[in-house]
């Protein structure tokens, strides 16, 4: 990959720039970081010009590498005002490394009010008159470009909240079953809508394989690497069998499930919206239960969840998707969960924001409690046409809480928490306290070690530990999505040491380079540093690494935890 694009938005113009010697060994996330901390200026308005929508695949996305096939997205976001990275699977992160693309920096605004898809192919990017697609969402958009170009065609694309600028807004990803994948979270989707831009095509006609320097190296990494995701307990069999929603029975018997708009730590219909459940459901109605978001996929945690006859309603459902609106908002019919989670894949929101804005909507009395009905009324007739209700719940849980005078409003720098408690889950809470993304499971995922053990056992309910815990997985989160691999090749990587060492070869071997696992670690406080800096000159404090005061004085059952650390203890976070 030796190219940079840059599109300039306000005099409608492409520049291909050759990849500055400091950004070569960056990838993913660690150069979409880097670019928006070097160019964006940290207090500028994220829908104005001068923030910059950046895509990077990760340095080993393109390659034979299993689960490679990620494409981060970065931006100065507009729901949380944080830099802002989210990656996705789907087709595009490999096109674009195939094409020999580093990245895609779109920057300025178009002066006049018409909308645009950018077209690359392997002569450059195009501009196209994109107004016929304005209104339209995302499976319209997608069906329309395979009309015109074919299955093969890349897609990346926003609905009608990404036009209007919500701030729980994705991009959305076509993937290799022509369906969508995406950059879900931080309201990226209204950034490329700021940019008028609709719809991105990639059509990568005549690319070549990436490069990989040292072939047979690779190769015997790659084996161990493969080896090891399907030996493991974690990626080699619950996730194939179950998907991530193998969760909602663990969680809801740590009592660690957020019930009722985070009221309880247990949920008493959760058998009825389980992974169990939802497997058996598949597997009756003919639909598939393993399923890859990309190709090279083995983890294949995905599944396509049919109706009765048959017929698609959604794929990719995941865990945190089924919990906010199962256990979180109430709705018992796994159903009415999976229609839901279409139609945000249909109108490009987030489905964590989504799911937790819904949740708490209920809590202000606009939906009640547990109707499935309604919430896709709701998704479909407000948010989705943006009327003006569907604009007060389109810009996020935190927007829901002040337009309603809420006080539990579960968002940390507004960005609504995900599907784990931080009160009986303590290592999660600080991930949620100190990720530079706001509310953010994924930034340091410390489920792994306290509630699977995964890579040890830290104890949920103490505060001993967990510091360190969610610290050391940031670190290596940011490093490895920088590496354009999936998020769950770390269960492996922390129990497995011939994983992380054969992750490691996998890069030596395709760039000639000589890395250690010391290095690796070095690029993910890199990253987060940057990150945090970035922050700080946009004006966020150490204020702001808190979660809501309610976790401090609402104990949950059936621990009766309530949130405890001090300040001081939350901030030993950056001491490295």
């Amino acid at each position: 990959m030796n190219k940079i694009f840059r599109i300039n938005m306000s005099n409608l113009t492409t520049k291909c720039e050759s990849v500055p010697e400091e950004w070569a060994g960056l990838g993913g996330r660690g150069l979409t970081s880097t670019i928006v901390a070097a160019e964006v200026p940290p207090r500028c308005h994220p829908l104005g010009p001068n923030n910059k929508l950046v895509f990077a695949p990760g340095l080993l996305t393109g390659t034979p590498a299993a689960q490679s096939g990620r494409l981060s997205a970065g931006a100065k976001s507009p729901l949380t005002g944080t830099i802002k990275e989210s990656n996705a699977g789907g087709t595009a992160a490999q096109q674009l490394a195939r094409m020999g693309i580093k990245a895609i920096i779109i920057e300025g605004a178009p002066t006049e009010d018409k909308w645009y898809r950018l077209h690359i192919t392997m002569d450059g990017i195009t501009f196209e008159a994109a107004d016929s697609l304005v209104g339209k969402q995302n499976f319209a958009i997608i069906d329309e470009m395979i009309d015109t170009f074919g299955p093969k065609i890349g897609v990346l694309s926003i609905g009608v909240p990404g036009e209007m600028r919500m701030c729980a807004a994705n991009i959305s990803v076509k993937d290799p079953d022509q369906k969508i994948r995406s950059h879900g979270r931080g309201g990226l989707g209204a950034v490329m809508g700021s940019k008028k831009i609709k719809c991105i095509t990639i059509d990568d006609t005549g690319a070549s394989k990436v490069p990989i320097a040292d072939p047979d190296k690779f190769r015997a990494a790659a084996k161990i690497f493969a080896k090891s995701l399907l030996d493991h307990p974690v990626s080699g069999e619950g996730l194939p069998t179950y998907g991530t929603n193998i969760l909602i029975n663990i969680l809801n018997e740590a009592g660690g499930l957020p019930t009722k708009n985070f009221r309880y730590g247990q949920c008493e219909h959760h058998e009825k919206i389980s992974g169990e459940t939802m497997h058996d459901t598949i597997v009756e109605r003919g639909g598939k239960h393993k399923h890859g978001c990309h190709a090279g996929c083995i983890i294949q945690c995905s599944q396509v969840y049919v109706d009765r006859a048959g017929g698609y309603i959604t794929s990719g459902f995941e865990y945190e998707t089924i919990w906010g609106l199962g256990a979180n908002a109430m709705i018992e019919d796994l159903d009415d969960i999976a229609k839901c989670d279409n139609l945000m894949d249909d109108i490009g929101i987030d489905s964590i924001e989504g799911a937790v804005l819904l949740a708490t909507a209920m809590e202000a009395g606009v939906i009640p409690w547990g109707d499935g009905k309604e919430c896709q009324r709701v998704l479909r007739d407000e948010i989705g046409k943006g009327t003006p209700l569907g604009r007060i719940l389109g810009n996020g849980t935190g927007m829901v809480g002040t337009a309603y005078g809420l006080v539990r409003v579960p968002v940390v720098k507004n960005q609504g928490i995900p599907a784990y408690d931080p009160r009986s889950v303590k290592g999660i809470g600080i991930t949620y306290a100190t990720s530079t993304m706001g509310a953010d499971h994924t930034a340091g995922y410390t489920i792994a070690t306290n509630i699977l053990k995964v890579g040890g056992y830290v104890d949920p309910l103490t505060k001993d530990g967990q510091v360190e815990l969610s610290r050391n997985l940031q670190i290596a989160t940011a490093a490895v999505d920088s590496t354009g691999m999936c998020v769950f090749i770390a269960f492996p990587a922390l129990d497995i040491p011939e994983s992380f060492t054969a992750l490691i070869d996998l890069l030596n071997a395709t760039y000639g380079l000589d890395l250690t696992a010391d290095d690796v670690t070095e690029l993910g406080k890199k990253i987060l540093k940057i990150e945090h800096d970035f922050n700080t000159a946009a004006g966020f404090s150490k204020q702001d690494d808190r979660l809501p005061e309610f976790f401090s004085y609402e104990p949950i059952p059936p621990h009766n935890a309530v949130w405890d650390f001090t300040d001081e203890e939350i901030d030993e976070f950056w001491d490295f």
